[in-house]
């Protein structure tokens, strides 16, 4: 029994820390033994805990049966997110890796060992570190600390330029012209030669342009990775350096200050006795944890004498050694897990890939058609007509006239004209067919911490006593402009208690207690700055309460003498200082003041009196006043504010300060009968932008959810202040009982909710319950609301709510900053991380946001613009590239008409002439507001459907069709006087003597004809929009026009010939008149709404 009171006052004594001149002596040069001694203790005590549990008769616990549920998820999602499918989900694939990783962290025993012990098993020297040629070997040998990221296949990705999309058949065109050049043709056709070198150099140029995409998507990321330089104070050779992080390695002694980044996994060698991480960044939980030098736990996550990857220090310093790096670490794990999910195909992927069957389809049946044609008619009946040569020519101008060849150029140029307009507001997409997806998002989740929220604590309400007294006994049915008026009438007492605190005994023991009982502090070299500007070292709600109370001295009048740290079980600090009198002083006998500052529901009961602000002494605390403050702290957490209250305390000692004695006496002691001096609410409040940016998503149609691992009460505050609960009652959103009820209610009637948002409620969902949310009719209604928060949830949570949501069909995109992020980023169809984030999650995300959240808004209207211009190029490209180029094709071989048009003049026109006029229309603007749309339904608004089909094929493909023919006859019946009814059915007679013409002159003929087919369909004044690029792209495609018919080179190599001026000029009116009869269209849509014309308008 001694023995155990004995550990138990080392314990109290070592869980002090002294501030006297000797100790920040000690905490300068890291205190290793106090350090070590307090987490020794500290762990002891948690053993004797486990004892007792196996005396009585409990199984002991698994490796992870002692871990916090976000803990074990670390583990856990890294198997979760391999089973990401952007089509299908299955469940049953983390079962399969998670004993991997079970296995992989439960064997690991850097935690367990003496630093003594650890620092000999790695080969390194605690004073020195380790030497510049023993890291510079470990480096070869383990590789950079750097994330693992996905492995580039170049030979696939190389494969994919060349024979992806069109390609693979333009490819089968090579081959075709080559065997046309030779051996089939006697002599070898130049012109064959020449085209099947055309359609090589369009595949490259196709090739080309995807290649340029991939190069600009690792440039974004190389820009994106630039914005998040790392580096570490290590040891080598005894001197401490700055290096790069990415060149630690293991056995490398690391020097952790407050406010570095830890840049891989460490084991703590010793530290101040203050030193704290936030690890929200992997669990998503706000709440620091104390260091340790000795195991805290069995498990290597929730031992606290394991500083990991990517956590922040935010108090105090320390010393470690590096035992993981890069893949190796926790962090590096779950990101190589998350960069091995394979990023499965985008929505505009999948369009033009839709595209790609349709048209390949259609190429190949009319392709068989022809070849049919040839070998069971025109091979028999003509045979001097078209030869095999000839024939094959002609499927050739076939598959070139269906395919538009110049559609992939202008789809990557039209995401990389969108992107770089991203980029001008601050949005970084990561790949260009990520871009279109956000017009399609009809579902937004996002985190609240730093994306939501500033990320910033504030204090927004400060109270003595009667204040608190007054607010709680207010009645709950208050409207909101009362409290309104309430909140700035706080403000305006803020404000005035800071200047008449002097004359208010209880505001200023208030502002002492709170600068005092306080471990932030300023930046010295930003003294001279005002007090919002100066940046802050230490935890955030110190600093809040430090910036809001700064500006007096009365850290100076009482110097602090020790103090006890806050800690996650007591919640709450203490300090202890000299009362001024100087009684204080290092004997036995003196009189001190102590300050305590930290949760009400801790503190609270230990109250006796409080200071009071009307009376200017201390009053008793009666039972009506605690219930009244109870009710004012639940009003404060209702507007989202984290409270915390400041208390005092008298005390005397026997004993000498310093003492093992004196420390146990106050520790004891000094958390009773104590006296309140007031209350402090404390928020992260919301971006200026977010309330605006909720109502910008609401009015685009993408419903808004907010999914945290903070506390339900608080994230349903703050979904009021920013927008996204809008109409639970009487401030009561639904919860997980409702739905259980309703479905219950339901039973066998239930039928699955439109899952695109119906109901008109509020829903709050906090992790522990959604576990209960078993069926899918659960979800089927949890999905169909339109305002829905889900708080405390866990990774592997966050991707069961994407999951789920996607399953119904809709495009989710999830905002994001945390590892704990990452699975859900890689999951949704649009990741969005913050360039503020984490490497993991930025690695996963699709977009990173670089700072303002209402650039996602930005982003959602150019992802909208993306579809909306691609429409038009496409509307563009198809009527002159492909239904005017399929009639010549089969006028010839089923009519027996002269090929009006080559092939070599339809790649020119899909590649060259249209493809620059189709640049005009990727530079235009939106021409209505996007946002007042819903979102396109990904599943039945495609990005090529039946309308555009009706208007490219069957108004302006005919007239344009019907126009160029007419043209084509024109010439021959003005140039040759041969008309039109004997140009039909020629097949082999449009030959040597047809109308006393020679086959020389009839070919000639034949060329020229071609050539004003291919000026009239290449007249950039058809083109019907108007903008400044128009211009330009006129300027181009005449240009381009007069190169292929009027070079002499290009006329001998490619049949062309010289057009008559009259030829260009006669087009003019025609488009004239294009242009009027789809104006007339229009008018008659408009006029008719439900007529046939408005069923096929697109």
């Amino acid at each position: 029994m001694d023995d155990d009171k004995s550990d138990v006052e080392k314990e109290r004594g070592r869980a002090i820390v002294f501030d006297d001149a000797t100790a920040r002596g000690r905490r300068a040069r890291g205190d290793a033994v106090g350090g070590r001694s307090r987490s020794r203790s500290q762990f002891r005590s948690r053993s004797r805990g486990s004892s007792r549990s196996r005396a009585a008769g409990l199984p002991p616990p698994s490796p992870y049966s002692g871990v916090q549920i976000e803990y074990r998820s670390l583990s856990m999602h890294v198997a979760e997110s391999t089973r990401v499918n952007n089509d299908n989900v299955d469940v049953d694939k983390t079962v399969v890796n998670k004993d991997d990783h079970d296995a992989y962290f439960a064997g690991l025993t850097y935690h367990k060992l003496a630093p003594d012990a650890l620092c000999q098993q790695l080969n390194v020297s605690r004073t020195a570190g380790l030497s510049e040629e023993a890291a510079a070997r470990r480096l070869a040998r383990d590789g950079r600390n750097a994330l693992p990221r996905a492995k580039s296949n170049y030979p696939l990705q190389l494969a994919g330029y060349l024979f992806g999309g069109f390609c693979s058949v333009l490819w089968l065109g090579v081959v075709i012209f080559f065997l046309c050049w030779k051996p089939l043709s006697d002599p070898p056709s130049v012109t064959n030669l020449a085209l099947a070198l055309l359609v090589l150099i369009v595949i490259l140029l196709q090739a080309g342009f995807a290649a340029f995409q991939d190069w600009s998507t690792r440039r974004t990321m190389r820009a994106i990775v630039d914005l998040l330089p790392a580096e570490a104070l290590v040891l080598r050779d005894g001197k401490p350096e700055r290096r790069p992080a990415a060149q630690l390695v293991a056995g490398d002694v690391v020097l952790l200050r407050m406010g570095d980044k830890v840049p891989a996994d460490l084991r703590l060698l010793s530290h101040s006795g203050d030193l704290r991480f936030d690890r929200s960044v992997l669990t998503g939980e706000p709440d620091e944890i104390e260091a340790s030098v000795d195991a805290t736990d069995v498990n290597i996550l929730e031992s606290r004498n394991m500083a990991l990857m990517g956590t922040l220090v935010v108090n105090g310093s320390g010393e470690a050694v590096v035992v993981l790096t890069g893949a190796r670490s926790v962090m590096g794990r779950i990101a190589k897990a998350t960069a091995a999910a394979g990023q499965g195909s985008t929505l505009i992927q999948r369009e033009v890939w839709r595209f790609v069957r349709i048209i390949v389809g259609l190429t190949v049946v009319l392709a068989l058609v022809i070849l049919l044609a040839w070998l069971l008619w025109l091979r028999r009946d003509h045979p001097g007509f078209m030869g095999v040569v000839a024939m094959l020519n002609n499927v050739m101008g076939c598959v070139v006239a269906f395919i538009p060849e110049g559609m992939p150029v202008a789809v990557a140029l039209t995401l990389m004209r969108v992107a770089r307009r991203m980029k001008a507001v601050d949005v970084l997409p990561k790949g260009l067919s990520t871009v279109e997806t956000l017009g399609c998002v009809n579902v937004v989740c996002s985190d609240k911490t730093g994306t939501l929220t500033q990320n910033q604590m504030v204090v927004r309400s400060v109270s003595c006593v009667e204040r608190a007294v007054k607010g709680g006994g207010e009645e709950e049915g208050e409207g909101r402009e009362e409290e309104e008026e309430e909140e700035e009438k706080e403000e305006g007492e803020k404000q005035q208690g800071k200047e008449d605190e002097k004359d208010v005994p209880c505001a200023v023991r208030l502002r002492r207690a709170a600068l005092l009982c306080n471990d932030a502090v300023f930046d010295p070299a930003s003294l001279h700055l005002p007090i919002a500007s100066r940046p802050v070292q230490g935890n955030a709600t110190d600093a809040a309460v430090l910036r809001f109370f700064a500006g007096g001295t009365e850290t100076e009048k009482l110097p602090r003498l020790f103090q006890i740290p806050f800690n996650s079980s007591n919640k709450w600090m203490l300090t202890l200082h000299d009362d001024g009198a100087g009684s204080g002083g290092g004997g036995g006998g003196g009189e001190y003041r102590v300050f305590v500052k930290g949760a009400p529901d801790v503190l609270l009961p230990t109250c006796v009196s409080y200071w009071s602000r009307r009376a200017g002494a201390v009053e008793p605390l009666t039972s009506d006043d605690r219930v009244a403050i109870g009710r004012y702290q639940d009003k404060l957490a209702g507007r989202a504010e984290r409270v915390i209250v400041l208390c005092e305390k008298a005390v005397r000692s026997a004993h000498a300060l310093g003492s093992n004695d004196f420390a146990a006496e106050v520790a004891e002691s000094a958390v009773s009968d104590l006296t309140l001096i007031g209350i402090v609410g404390i928020v992260d409040p919301p971006r200026p932008e977010t309330a605006d940016t909720v109502a910008a998503c609401r009015r685009a149609g993408a419903r808004f959810f907010m999914v945290t691992g903070d506390y339900g009460l608080t994230a349903a505050a703050i979904a009021r202040l920013t927008g996204i609960f809008t109409s639970d009652r009487g401030g009561l959103p639904d919860t997980a009982e409702t739905v259980r009820a309703a479905v219950d209610a339901a039973g066998e009637q239930h039928h699955p909710a439109d899952s695109s948002g119906g109901s008109s409620g509020s829903l709050l969902l906090e992790g522990p319950t959604l576990a209960s949310l078993s069926t899918a009719a659960h979800w089927d209604m949890v999905c169909a609301y339109n305002e829905v928060v889900f708080a405390r949830t866990s990774p592997e949570q966050k991707l069961r709510i994407v999951e789920e949501l996607r399953r119904r069909g809709n495009v989710v995109a999830v905002t994001g900053d945390g590892v704990n992020d990452a699975p859900a980023l890689r999951a949704a169809d649009v990741g969005v991380a913050v360039v503020s984030g984490s490497d993991v999650a930025i690695e996963a995300a699709h977009l990173v946001l670089l700072d303002r959240f209402d650039s996602i808004v930005d982003a959602i209207r150019l992802g909208r613009l993306v579809f909306q211009n691609l429409q038009k190029v496409i509307a563009y490209l198809l009527p002159a590239g492909s239904c005017s180029e399929i009639w010549p094709v089969l006028l010839n071989v089923f009519f027996g008409v002269p090929l009006p048009l080559s092939a070599f003049l339809m790649i020119m026109i899909c590649v060259f002439t249209d493809l620059f006029m189709s640049l005009s229309l990727i530079m235009e603007q939106e021409e209505f507001d996007l946002l007042s749309l819903p979102p396109r339904n990904h599943t039945r608004d495609h990005l090529i459907n039946a309308k555009i089909y009706a208007q490219a094929y069957l108004f302006v493909g005919i007239m344009e069709t019907c126009t160029a023919h007419a043209m084509f006859f024109l010439y021959y019946w003005r140039e040759a006087r041969i008309p039109i009814r004997e140009l039909f059915f020629l097949f082999e007679r449009y030959t040597d003597g047809f109308h006393g013409y020679s086959a020389a002159e009839l070919a000639k003929f034949n060329a020229t004809g071609q050539s004003v087919y291919f000026v009239t369909l290449a007249d950039p004044f058809t083109a019907k929009r108007r903008n400044p690029w128009l211009i330009l792209s006129i300027v181009v495609s005449l240009i381009i026009a007069v190169f292929v018919t009027e070079v002499p080179g290009i006329q001998t190599l490619f049949n062309t010939a010289s057009v008559p001026i009259e030829y260009w000029l006669i087009p003019l009116p025609l488009a004239l008149g294009l242009l009027c009869m789809d104006e007339l269209r229009k008018l008659l849509v408009r006029l008719f709404p439900k007529g046939p014309l408005a069923a096929v308008a697109w």
